[in-house]
Order: structure tokens, then C-alpha cells, then sequence
């Protein structure tokens, strides 16, 4: 589903609709408060959640991804346990990239199963016994910092640094899953993605709300050998915000003849597929995806759709060196 654009207003001017709606969005906010207070797992290892306050994505798995790569660099036995959002699977299982797909597991586990030992796991609390029993020393939560199953020694709250908080207001009046305020007392580090312009933007607008320390970062391209300059390009891409892969890929130098924004985690089904490949051979173009989207590709079409991953490169460690050194990691 697209979010409405009131969401973006500014949060001092949210607009009529989302005034209407504010109501609808305290009761939201008082269910999440309910949920999580209550008690969950304490592990036995210490626990890292990398978590949103936004609904949609802000890039919480190259986070994960860099978080996982940081822990390995200290040389802890990192697992990673996630719920497997668009997997049937409900686990615990660990991942396997060569015998699971993403319609069993979901596309961002087959991603970090390539980093670090990776499960699935409805019951997230399941899933963090289960890393437990498989000899980890250090657990990183995707996602789930609104779930209380288990108790979080570290939570990095994620924000895209253009979109910040939105209008401030809890879903359905705004994009949040519970007030900044609220969420933002269980986090210990805020890590903030984006552009040097959109990083200022969210300091100006969302800077006073901070308590904790502030990591910066940006998303940046792998270098696969390809002179993007010279490719004719359909993009298409089911994540959180498809229009920052087709900048990407701009900024590249594609040159793009169209671009599909699918929903996120949408299912990339044969009828889909055949549509856009017929486009891509009537026009001459090269079709491009993200990462994500290619663990989504069926069989037929993997050889024939490239994908461009990226990476999170963060400005400064040293918060979350802190942190880490502080949990004794």
C-alpha cells in the first residue's frame, strides 16, 4: 500500500485529514504502549534490536547488515534472528540461501543468512533460544522493537532522514507505529540515513526530541564493474521508498526509460515478470531491481534481471563503539 501524503506534512501543520483521523491514532498509540510493557525473554546473550518508529522501511537491513559486519570485526559469534515478514515458515528455522526461498523465509533473511547465521521466527523469543542453542554470543534483532517477546539490551531506532517522523502522528493520522517520545525512551542510539541535506533537515525538525547519541550514514552502491552510463535501464523495485533506488541508479548515470514502484515485498509473480521482460526486449533496456527484490525473482528470470546492493556507510563508530564496549562486546 502507497502512504497517503499528509503523512509527509509538517508536524506542526499535519492537515485536516489527519487531524480527523488523530484520534484513531491515540488509540493506536495506547495499544502499542500496552504491548510493550509487557515482560519478555531475557536472554542469556546480550540482545541488539534494530528497530523503526515509522511504518514502511528506513533501512533497517543494511543496518543490520552493517551491525552484523561491526560485531564479526570484534569477533563475536553474531546470529541473527528475524520474524521472516512474507515467509510461510513460522520457525524457529535457521536460513539456508541454497535450500530456502524467499516465499518460505521472506527476502530480507535470505539477505543476512549471507552474513551471519540467520533465523526465522514468528515467535521471536523462540527464535532467540534457538540462536542461543546454535552457540551465539551476540543476538541482533531485525526488526521487532515494538514487540516485547524479548528484552533488548540495545535499541537502534532507524529513521530516512528525509521523511524524519513524518507529521508527527501515529497511524492511521501519520506514519507512526507509537509517539517519538515514547519510542525514542526505550532506544539508546538513533541512527539517522540519508544526504548530507536531508540529515540537517532532520536535525532542524526533529533534533530537540533527541536524547540519545546520533549516528549518521548513507546508503551507498557496491561496485559491480558495470559503466552504468552506458545502460539503458527499466527499474522496478517493491521496497519501502522505490523512488531512493531509482535515484540510485540516476546518480549512477542509467539512463532510466521507466520505472515501476511495486508495493513492498510484493510478490513478483510470472505475469509481472513476463510483462516487463516483454518491455525490456521491445525498448532494448536491462532490467535493474534492488537486492531485496532479487530474492524475490522466480528461477526463469534471475539470469536476465540485474540487481544493485547497497551498502550502509556510517560517518562515525564511536557511539555505537561505546555502546557496544558498555554491553561488553
Amino acid at each position: 500500500m502507497r502512504a497517503p501524503g499528509f503523512w509527509q506534512n509538517p508536524p506542526l501543520r499535519p492537515g485536516l485529514l489527519a487531524r480527523v483521523l488523530q484520534p484513531l491514532g491515540w488509540v493506536y498509540a495506547a495499544a502499542t504502549a500496552r504491548r510493550v510493557a509487557q515482560p519478555g525473554y531475557c536472554a542469556g546473550v546480550p540482545v541488539i534490536c534494530i528497530g523503526n518508529l515509522n511504518a514502511g522501511g528506513t533501512g533497517k537491513t543494511p543496518t543490520t547488515m552493517a551491525l552484523v559486519d561491526r560485531l564479526l570485526s570484534r569477533g563475536h559469534k553474531v546470529h541473527v534472528v528475524s520474524r521472516g515478514y512474507g515467509g510461510r515458515l513460522s520457525g524457529p528455522v535457521r536460513v539456508d540461501i541454497v535450500r530456502h526461498t524467499a516465499a518460505e523465509v521472506g527476502d530480507e533473511p535470505l539477505l543476512l543468512a549471507a552474513f551471519a547465521p540467520t533465523w526465522i521466527a514468528k515467535d521471536r523469543a523462540a527464535g532467540v533460544l534457538a540462536a542461543e542453542a546454535a552457540g551465539a554470543d551476540v543476538i541482533v534483532l531485525d526488526d521487532g522493537f515494538q514487540n516485547p517477546s524479548v528484552v533488548k539490551d540495545l535499541s537502534i531506532v532507524v529513521v530516512d532522514a528525509e521523511q524524519g517522523f513524518g507529521n508527527g502522528l501515529c497511524l492511521p493520522a501519520g506514519p507512526l507505529r507509537e509517539p517519538v517520545g515514547a519510542g525514542l525512551s526505550r532506544a539508546g542510539l538513533v541512527l539517522t540515513i540519508g544526504s548530507d541535506a536531508a540529515l540537517d533537515q532532520f536535525r532542524a525538525i526533529w533534533g530537540g526530541a533527541l536524547r540519545q547519541p546520533l549516528l549518521t550514514g548513507h546508503l551507498s552502491p557496491i561496485e559491480m564493474g558495470i559503466d552504468w552510463t552506458t545502460e539503458r535501464v527499466i527499474a522496478f523495485a517493491g521496497i519501502g521508498r522505490p523512488e531512493k533506488f531509482f535515484a540510485s541508479l540516476r546518480g549512477l548515470g542509467a539512463t532510466i526509460l521507466r520505472t515501476e514502484a511495486l508495493d513492498d515485498h510484493q510478490p513478483l509473480s510470472d505475469t509481472l515478470m513476463r510483462r516487463l521482460q516483454a518491455e525490456a526486449l521491445l525498448t532494448g533496456a536491462q532490467l535493474v531491481t534492488t537486492e531485496k527484490d532479487a530474492a524475490r525473482l522466480p528461477a526463469a528470470y534471475r539470469s536476465s534481471v540485474l540487481s544493485l546492493p547497497v551498502r550502509l556507510q556510517v560517518r562515525d563508530w564511536t557511539a555505537l563503539d561505546a555502546a557496544l564496549d558498555h554491553l561488553r562486546l
